[in-house]
């Protein structure tokens, strides 16, 4: 498998996935700064959404989700592939379930569960080791949730919050869809209308929904 190519969803030669790792596209620095530093860019630099879902192929890619100002958990995890990619570091998709413990009522009414699925995180390739990291939650969101930003040291595993400042549970993993070399499109689509029924059971042919 190859985690370097681009794709019609990683587009990393876009001009707006060349201009966002510019400043990391630099000889003089590690490979491991580099990871660091467009993690952090795209952690804070999109809020994070989960209330936007959508079943077009445009959506999910790259260059589409450099554009907008927010985004969720897999869009994120899309952008941080495709720069990481583009800057030479081999990195996938990794898809799973989380049960979110703190914030959850307007989760449960809009989903009608306090579980979101599929929940996207980015693995790449460091040190001769795979890393975990999630770009998710936005350090201003973080400190709305009284959650500490998780951040990624090019060296360990960085993606989940288990817990608040305040010791309270804050989010745990409930499945785990394993890893991706491309964005498995056709899979999120059936995972959403298995765990999310009722919203698309509306009679009408709805790609985008806004919740």
């Amino acid at each position: 498998m190859n985690y370097l190519q681009s794709s019609y969803f990683y587009n990393f030669e876009n001009e707006l996935i060349i201009k966002l790792i510019s400043e990391f596209n630099d000889d003089t620095i590690s490979e491991q700064k580099k990871a660091i530093g467009v993690y952090t860019k795209i952690r804070d630099g999109w809020k994070y959404d989960p209330y936007s879902i959508s079943l077009s192929e445009e959506t999910y890619r790259a260059s589409s989700i450099a554009q907008k100002s927010t985004g969720n958990c897999v869009e994120k995890s899309i952008l941080l592939i495709a720069c990481l990619r583009g800057l030479g570091i081999p990195a996938r998709l990794h898809l799973g379930k989380v049960k979110n413990h703190i914030a959850v009522e307007r989760l449960t009414e809009k989903f009608g569960s306090n579980e979101l699925t599929p929940h996207g995180m980015v693995n790449a390739f460091l040190g001769n080791k795979w890393l975990k990291m999630s770009p998710a939650f936005n350090q201003s969101l973080c400190i709305k949730l009284n959650v500490d930003p998780v951040e990624f040291d090019g060296e360990n595993d960085s993606f989940l919050q288990q817990y608040t400042s305040d010791g309270n549970r804050f989010m745990e993993y409930t499945a785990d869809y394993g890893h991706f070399e491309d964005v498995p499109l056709e899979f999120m689509i059936q995972n959403l209308k298995k765990h999310y029924p009722h919203i698309f059971d509306t009679g009408e042919d709805i790609t985008e929904f806004k919740l």
